[in-house]
């Protein structure tokens, strides 16, 4: 069967959840580095008669998109069939190291002062900010999981065309090659 026109709706589907994911990320403010809005990206496989759509990203960005609970407060996302879940993930008795904190800190230009008026030294403020994260955990932002669930409602609408266009021709390609009979 020709496949033409599934592997253009799927392509169309993939490009449309990544171009959204990365809209969102930026519209959240968790583009600092620009590393995860670029790890973002898909691909279309075909296994014989199966295609399937596999979607790519480092690996912290499941942090991101589902969040992480902490001791004191249990964080939720929004998975993509629309339902509120409990984060998969918590830190228990340990914290996130301070000094992965590092770079974060200087690319967002935290420099608070002290009453003094002296700045913070910056090893205090990255184990204040992984304490506050261990208790509190990171709040989950659903960057993937919210478009994944339009795309599926919007796109699912579609996909029978395509499939009803790609099986037309077909048979248009079959007919054709079949010899016509004169009586």
């Amino acid at each position: 069967m020709k496949t033409d026109n599934l592997q253009r709706f799927l392509n169309s589907f993939g490009k449309n959840v990544i171009k959204q994911s990365r809209a969102s990320l930026t519209r959240n403010k968790k583009n600092v580095s620009k590393e995860l809005y670029n790890s973002l990206r898909f691909e279309v496989e075909e296994d014989g008669e199966n295609f399937t759509v596999k979607f790519f990203m480092l690996g912290y960005g499941t942090f991101v998109d589902k969040g992480v609970s902490g001791n004191k407060t249990i964080q939720q996302y929004k998975s993509w069939t629309g339902k509120t879940q409990a984060s998969p993930f918590k830190y228990t008795n340990k914290m996130p190291p301070p000094s992965m904190l590092d770079k974060w800190i200087v690319k967002k230009g935290l420099a608070p002062r002290e009453k003094g008026g002296q700045f913070t030294a910056r090893k205090s403020l990255q184990f204040l900010i992984a304490r506050k994260i261990k208790l509190h955990g990171i709040k989950s932002i659903s960057f993937f999981q919210r478009p994944l669930g339009l795309a599926l409602e919007t796109f699912g609408k579609d996909l029978l065309e395509s499939v009803g266009k790609d099986l037309t021709a077909t048979i248009d390609g079959v007919t054709k090659d079949f010899p016509t009979q004169n009586n």
